[in-house]
């Protein structure tokens, strides 16, 4: 599948709580990496791949958000999606539907820093993305995700298919990112969900991929990982 072809959009509304104290002044993916503000990384990868359309969603100090892309970017193909109510990560995917103008989506989370290795990998994934799948995750192995402690995987893939972590199984990691068909939400009847739902009723019809990135791979999710990644980094 060519990029054109797809939507992406990138989860920002979050709180950050276990980046606090930092997050109690600016929300998450305004957090810097080596003097990158994590949605900047982001953005300026995504931008590079000349998707069809970019949805940015929010919700915990919103206007600092948009006001950082306002600021910094002009491309008239983002967008925001204000969440009054914080939707979790699929209920955040579904309120922001009408936005996008095709049905296959490439989902980011802002809490990584992606390396320009990383994206290469995600270019392999996009274009290695079948027609006829409805979601694919795309997967780290544990020797090279960064920011991680957990002595436990999210996931194994088996034949391709996406499975639920078992032990004695090789620990793989859900690299915050994913390409979805959107009509997977249509039967979702609440607002506020997650996809970790979606993901485990996929998984029971085995109608859900993987693919492993080559690449090491820096969470952000609390102030152990920045340290880690900024150590690295510079």
């Amino acid at each position: 599948m060519h990029t054109k072809n797809i939507s992406v959009m990138i989860l920002a509304a979050g709180y950050g709580k276990r980046l606090r104290p930092i997050t109690e002044k600016i929300p998450k993916p305004l957090v810097k990496v080596a003097g990158i503000t994590l949605l900047q990384n982001v953005l300026d990868h995504v931008l590079k791949l000349n998707c069809a359309k970019i949805i940015i969603n929010t919700h915990y100090q919103h206007k600092k958000i948009s006001d950082f892309i306002k600021n910094n970017y002009s491309k008239d193909n983002i967008n925001i999606s204000y969440e009054k109510e914080l939707l979790d990560t699929g209920g955040g995917v579904k309120n922001a539907k009408s936005l996008f103008t095709s049905n296959k989506v490439l989902i980011l989370n802002s809490d990584i820093y992606w390396s320009s290795n990383n994206f290469r990998d995600i270019k392999n994934f996009i274009s290695n993305f079948r027609s006829e799948q409805k979601c694919k995750l795309l997967l780290v192995r544990k020797e090279q995700a960064y920011g991680i402690n957990s002595s436990r995987g999210d996931f194994i893939i088996n034949n391709g298919l996406i499975e639920r972590f078992k032990e004695n199984q090789r620990i793989l990691i859900y690299s915050g990112a994913q390409i979805i068909s959107l009509d997977i939400l249509n039967h979702c009847q609440k607002e506020k969900f997650s996809f970790n739902t979606v993901w485990d009723k996929l998984i029971d019809r085995q109608l859900i991929f993987g693919d492993v990135m080559n690449s090491d791979w820096y969470h952000i999710g609390d102030m152990k990982g920045l340290k880690e990644a900024e150590n690295l980094m510079t």
